[in-house]
């Protein structure tokens, strides 16, 4: 029956068939979620506030990435400053936010690293640490800032790190290079503000010149992993999109885990995510915010994710094994 309201104008509730409002699932707001990829220590402390008030239960903040590195030939030690700070930093986090954190530790080609072997040495005793959950971020990058690092030398740094991973039980987050090939960038006009504190001009000349280096790379990664000895479950393969997640998910058992934070430079909004799952099921799926301070991110643009893949269709059990279940397993 039909509700009668006392109101001078006609409510919205009188026109419905049934009468009834919507009734959305409450689970959607408290869903727990885990961010396998970022860069939160390099944030402010409001900006990790954002990732508890909306619900982060846990993440691992990779300690070096390549746009972190100084516009000069990067040594061992540069590296090595940014894995000490990052875990010199890691207590206080976790004491100040209702989240746990921990780190991820490893060399980051978009650089090449002078010394580095002298990380490779004492990458072991690192990862021997409670406090560090990955090795990450790695993996064979297109191209570099400042110094080029040849396709051998990346391939020996990469093999060496996933060696180190499977000799501890750790999975390995691995930075896929960016498809920009469709990305819109809006033109660079007077009053134009850049969403990167990175001076593009000092990129060196690429040493994948295939027609798409995004696979090329994932390809020469998925090689180093079989070599390494790295089971495929105890990989992530980061920055995935819509183009590249078929070839991993119809050709692997890797995890396949999208970037949603700044789209305007990846192109992977949350829609295309619930696209995949939809497509593919949720088995191999992972988010992940890759916020960091020297770039323009949205840390709740992971919440926005998760009630996006709930109107896309999908339920709130696969919503949860996405964003949950799947990354605290990988984690375990």
């Amino acid at each position: 029956m039909s509700r009668q309201y006392p109101t001078q104008r006609p409510t919205d509730v009188e026109y419905r068939d049934n009468g009834e409002p919507t009734n959305l699932p409450a689970e959607l707001t408290n869903i727990p979620w885990i961010d396998i990829h970022n860069h939160a220590h390099t944030l402010s402390w409001n900006d990790r506030e954002k990732f508890a008030l909306s619900g982060c239960h846990s993440m691992v903040m990779m300690a070096a990435a390549y746009y972190w590195m100084p516009y000069k030939p990067v040594t061992a030690a540069d590296v090595r400053y940014l894995w000490d700070d990052a875990l010199n930093r890691l207590a206080p986090i976790r004491d100040a936010h209702p989240f746990d954190a921990t780190v991820g530790i490893g060399i980051h080609t978009g650089a090449r690293v002078e010394n580095y072997k002298e990380l490779l040495d004492v990458l072991p005793e690192y990862c021997a640490l409670e406090e560090v959950a990955a090795v990450g971020e790695i993996g064979i990058t297109e191209a570099q800032h400042v110094s080029g690092w040849d396709l051998e030398e990346q391939r020996e740094v990469t093999r060496r790190q996933l060696e180190v991973a499977a000799d501890h039980d750790l999975p390995a987050i691995l930075h896929t290079p960016a498809d920009l090939e469709d990305v819109q960038f809006p033109d660079r006009v007077h009053g134009s503000i850049p969403g990167y504190e990175l001076d593009l001009s000092l990129q060196q000349e690429p040493i994948l010149t295939g027609a798409y280096p995004k696979r090329d790379a994932i390809e020469i990664d998925l090689e180093l992993k079989d070599e390494a000895g790295l089971p495929d479950d105890r990989l992530v393969l980061s920055h995935a999109d819509k183009k590249v997640a078929p070839y991993i998910l119809e050709n692997t058992d890797c995890y396949c885990s999208f970037t949603i934070s700044y789209p305007w430079l990846l192109g992977v909004e949350p829609h295309h995510v619930a696209e995949i799952v939809a497509e593919y099921g949720p088995e191999q799926i992972l988010v992940e915010t890759d916020s960091a301070g020297i770039l323009r991110s949205d840390v709740f643009a992971y919440k926005r994710t998760i009630f996006e893949m709930y109107r896309m269709g999908l339920d709130v059990d696969t919503i949860r094994q996405v964003v949950f279940e799947n990354p605290r397993e990988l984690l375990a």
